[in-house]
């Protein structure tokens, strides 16, 4: 069943197509990897997938309905959340209380809040830091928190903005274990990330972008080997 697909999206800022008729669709229980160089659209994708930014055309569509003009919070409420690149938490208040404070947005009693919270904190190793002020965590840490804040009530997909850039491996492991498990229950993820052996591992489909469109989509080895992907992260050879 597909849960999310765009059709004909398109962002110009300018005179510059950062998006330009983009058609991708993610079938529920799967985690898609979207691909491509810097400056390729990927992260104005995920801005225009979960409402933090407008299309100029085309739609997207998540669970049959049309969402385009929805508000980040109206598709959060809807089950579509996602990570930031630059990591987003309460920086002023404990990571236990982002966690709180994340639940109860999303509709927890305040017990049930505190029991999910519990357990996440648990499941990302971050309870011996639980009482320290977000801020004062290291930023792999507070991509852990962040990790949690999405699923104190579990999204019906995640979209993902390279969680795994400039985290410890250590942390990146316990990141990548989190996504394994989840997806074994059946979560479903929107996954960009520059860290191809990890994209490889736990993506079984990916959508590489270039330039804005779509240059290759397909099991996720056979995209990555393609000449089109080869060609856009390195150049033409032709003239070697």
């Amino acid at each position: 069943m597909t849960l999310l697909k765009t059709l004909g999206l398109s962002k110009h800022f300018g005179g510059v197509a950062a998006v330009d008729q983009v058609d991708i669709s993610v079938k529920a229980g799967e985690i898609l990897g979207l691909v491509g160089p810097n400056g390729s659209g990927k992260t104005t994708v995920l801005n225009m997938l979960s409402g933090f930014l407008a299309p100029d055309a085309g739609e997207v569509w998540f669970a049959d309905e049309n969402v385009t003009r929805l508000s980040p919070v109206q598709l959060a409420h809807r089950g579509l959340l996602r990570m930031f690149q630059m990591t987003r938490v309460f920086p002023r208040i404990s990571c236990l209380d982002n966690l709180l404070v994340a639940g109860m947005a999303m509709g927890l009693p305040e017990k049930e809040a505190n029991g999910q919270a519990s357990a996440l904190l648990e499941e990302l190793t971050l309870t011996p830091v639980q009482y320290l002020d977000a801020g004062s965590l290291s930023g792999g840490q507070r991509k852990l928190l962040e990790f949690g804040m999405c699923f104190i009530k579990p999204p019906r997909i995640a979209l993902l903005d390279e969680p795994f850039a400039a985290v410890h491996p250590v942390m990146r492991e316990t990141m990548a274990g989190f996504i394994r498990r989840r997806h074994a229950q059946g979560q479903t993820f929107i996954l960009v990330s520059h860290d191809m052996p990890i994209v490889v591992e736990l993506c079984q489909r990916a959508v590489c972008m270039n330039l804005g469109r779509v240059i290759a989509e397909g099991p996720t080895r056979t995209v990555l080997e393609s000449a089109p992907v080869i060609e856009a992260y390195l150049g033409s050879t032709s003239h070697a």
